[in-house]
């Protein structure tokens, strides 16, 4: 007789890691693809999920002096073409409209008929439609800075789709600001990019990397990008979330100008910075394990779900009552300056059936009520963050009153082991025959082992450089700002550097 699988997501993370997140997206009924090619839809709980992130952001930014505003869907062609730089960085990603009718066509089916005038492009990013009404809005230095972000859908035509990560379709905010000196500007982008360390670290528990990215990594027209860099659990990196330093480049592409105070006519400073539905998908990489998805509370659509157990009606009466008092209880207190969110989980499913289904969605803490327990007054718990089989009974008050607290271990404890993954697999590199080592599987194959991690390297900021990491199947992924300078060659060029940058494997 075959062994019963071990765990609820097959194949695990060690055996096909690429394949166990699809797998854990679908056992967490997060998303699913659609019949448009490179899009996806998001289920309830994926959009719940995302939707608390972009709660918690929203409330970041405006703490921030920031306001939300909304910009065309569409950007005519001409606009783009006018920042060299941005539009050969978005070419082959851009997808086109050419037509605005549809008639029938001579097979029956429908064709194109009214060809515009000129071609719009579906936003790949809003930095050139914004810069033509910011051209509008600034006329003196009284005007500036303006702080604005949207909330929006992009589309990049992407070839190779992933859900969450790589869509051709996905969702993001975009801050767009303009300035009337270059040190507001350079300030505002730094502050933008604390902004999202703070979250990922505090809210998504996902320890990240600061720093800023080698000239050929920046944001096409920007004159500095600045980046958080995280490891995901098969030690590729994956960033989270950008801030560019734009200076004057779409100021000048765009004509924003203004009077100075001392009446003379300059250019505006902008910056732009954004974050993804591809943190979704990084959440997912961080903490999931070969049991289903794994969140950390703070951004958990439920906190807690308590699950009713009865054998008759008489019992069903008595347990749901228990249950329902539990969560008003539950919900009076206070977690994260709101109410522990909690649900009541009485569909007609086996027992073991809705405790593997919340398993599966990463609902932090399941609570069990049978009769004994409301004749004890108790409840049994078990914790996401720990083994399905590792539930114990716990007295009910004690567990309402310690709930928070508990909410709190959990988030912490996430963190702490993201961190400890990241810090053990990453290691200071001084040669290239030790870096193309470490970079290299044991396995060969579609399917290597998981291997590699964040290597600390120092590395010039040339196109030579990039070349060689190409060849190795690297990338470079910022240089800290954070910790001391420490003057090194380069591996490839002999270059004298004054700090190490992260290389990696990256998504």
């Amino acid at each position: 007789m075959a062994k019963a699988p071990q765990n609820a997501i097959s194949p695990t993370r060690e055996v096909d890691y690429p394949e166990w997140y699809q797998q854990v997206i679908k056992a967490a009924d997060l998303a699913e693809v659609s019949p448009v090619r490179g899009c996806m839809v998001i289920k309830p709980w994926g959009w719940g999920i995302w939707e608390n992130m972009q709660h918690v952001l929203d409330g970041m930014f405006k703490d921030t002096g920031h306001e939300n505003a909304y910009f065309p869907l569409f950007i005519p062609m001409s606009f783009l073409e006018k920042e060299a730089e941005h539009v050969e960085g978005f070419a082959k990603e851009c997808a086109v409209v050419t037509h605005h009718r549809l008639e029938p066509g001579p097979d029956g089916g429908l064709v194109p008929a009214g060809k515009l005038d000129e071609p719009l492009i579906v936003r790949p990013t809003s930095e050139t439609i914004i810069g033509a009404m910011y051209a509008k809005w600034v006329q003196s230095y009284r005007d500036l800075p303006i702080l604005i972000n949207q909330w929006a859908n992009v589309v990049r035509w992407e070839l190779r789709t992933r859900m969450f990560l790589r869509t051709a379709e996905f969702l993001w905010q975009e801050g767009h600001t303009a300035h009337a000196t270059k040190e507001e500007a350079l300030a505002e982008t730094r502050q933008m990019l604390e902004v999202y360390a703070d979250f990922a670290e505090n809210y998504m528990a996902m320890p990240v990397i600061k720093g800023e990215k080698p000239t050929w990594e920046r944001f096409p027209g920007a004159d500095m990008t600045v980046s958080i860099e995280s490891m995901m659990q098969d030690r590729k990196a994956l960033q989270a979330g950008t801030s560019h330093f734009l200076g004057q480049n779409f100021s000048k592409a765009q004509e924003i100008k203004f009077q100075s105070a001392e009446g003379t006519e300059e250019f505006a400073w902008t910056t732009s910075w954004g974050v993804s539905t591809r943190l979704v998908g990084g959440l997912i990489m961080t903490h999931s394990d070969d049991d289903g998805l794994v969140l950390p509370p703070r951004l958990a659509p439920k906190h807690v779900v308590i699950l009713p157990i009865y054998r008759n009606d008489e019992e069903k009466a008595t347990v749901l009552a228990y249950c329902q008092d539990l969560e008003t209880k539950l919900k009076d207190q206070v977690y994260d300056r709101s109410g522990v969110r909690v649900m009541i989980d009485d569909r007609d499913l086996r027992g073991g059936e809705k405790t593997w289904y919340h398993i599966k969605r990463g609902v932090p803490i399941r609570v069990e009520v049978g009769p004994r327990d409301v004749a004890s007054g108790s409840v049994f718990v078990g914790r996401r963050d720990q083994g399905p089989k590792e539930k114990k009974g716990i007295p009910v008050e004690q567990f309402v009153a310690e709930i928070a607290a508990t909410l709190k271990e959990i988030q912490d404890g996430l963190f702490e082991k993201a961190k400890k993954l990241r810090d053990e697999n990453s290691r200071v590199i001084d040669s290239t025959e030790e870096l193309a080592k470490w970079f290299t599987p044991k396995k060969g194959g579609d399917k290597p082992e998981i291997h590699g991690g964040f290597a600390y390297v120092h590395l010039a900021d040339v196109p030579e450089v990039e070349e060689e990491l190409k060849k190795l199947k690297l990338t470079a992924r910022c240089i800290p700002l954070e910790g001391e300078d420490e003057p090194g060659k380069c591996l490839f060029t002999g270059q004298d550097v004054a700090r190490r940058m992260v290389v990696a494997k990256a998504y």
